[in-house]
């Protein structure tokens, strides 16, 4: 079984992702800003452990690879994120650019900071995967103007993964990206399409087919390949 290590874990899509790989029998490190809050990922069965950590922190996720220094990781899957701010101040005319600047620093750096605080951990494993969970508003191809620093934070950290997995490939580290759909949580609201269930399992699978040939793939959900 694989150790694998989840941020934004405590709801939506990363709490559903924690619960299918412990039930499945792997070993998951549930990472979330405040543990003692996440009383729904506390209450989730299996070999769970659950750690504090604010990708958009520097001695936050830098602190987290000291407390895991020695422990392999086999799969790394970067969900925490944010929406930025309000979406009546993410138009081209009203732009929020401190709040800009704060999408920027968690849905862009925050998984920069996490791979390369996790370096060690990943390079431990036999063929470690890691997996960012991104957006189609983040895609050139996606050509509607809509939530301008969500949208921009995303294609940013889009071409991160992909010049990473040119990088990380020679190392047998394959990086994916993958756009989980709309789904019903805090960000894509109650009238989205997916569950975070069914979002979560699609993901899975798109994880489970990475691999050394599909290093620097992005994908939908569904395991359909995503325009960039």
């Amino acid at each position: 079984m694989a150790t694998v290590l989840i941020t934004g874990a405590n709801k939506g899509i990363g709490l559903q992702l924690t619960r299918l790989y412990s039930e499945a029998g792997n070993k998951v490190i549930a990472c979330c800003r405040n543990p003692d809050a996440a009383d729904d990922l506390k209450a989730l069965e299996g070999d769970i452990e659950v750690k504090c950590v604010d990708v958009g922190d520097d001695p936050s996720v830098a602190a987290l690879g000291n407390d895991l220094e020695g422990v392999t990781v086999d799969i790394l899957i970067n969900n925490a994120g944010t929406v930025g701010p309000a979406m009546d101040q993410q138009t081209l005319t009203t732009l929020d650019t401190s709040g800009w600047l704060d999408a920027f620093n968690v849905n862009s750096i925050g998984p920069v900071r996490v791979i390369q605080a996790l370096l060690p951990n990943l390079r431990a494993s036999d063929g470690a995967k890691i997996m960012t969970v991104t957006s189609q508003y983040g895609a050139m191809s996606f050509d509607m103007p809509a939530v301008y620093a969500y949208s921009t934070s995303k294609a940013a950290v889009n071409k991160f993964m992909k010049m990473a997995a040119i990088e990380l490939g020679k190392e047998d580290i394959a990086v994916g990206l993958v756009h989980p759909g709309w789904v019903q949580t805090d960000m894509g609201g109650p009238q989205a399409d997916l569950t975070a269930t069914e979002s979560a399992t699609g993901i899975v699978g798109v994880i489970e087919k990475l691999s050394g040939d599909s290093n620097g793939g992005f994908w939908k959900w569904n395991g359909e390949e995503h325009a960039w």
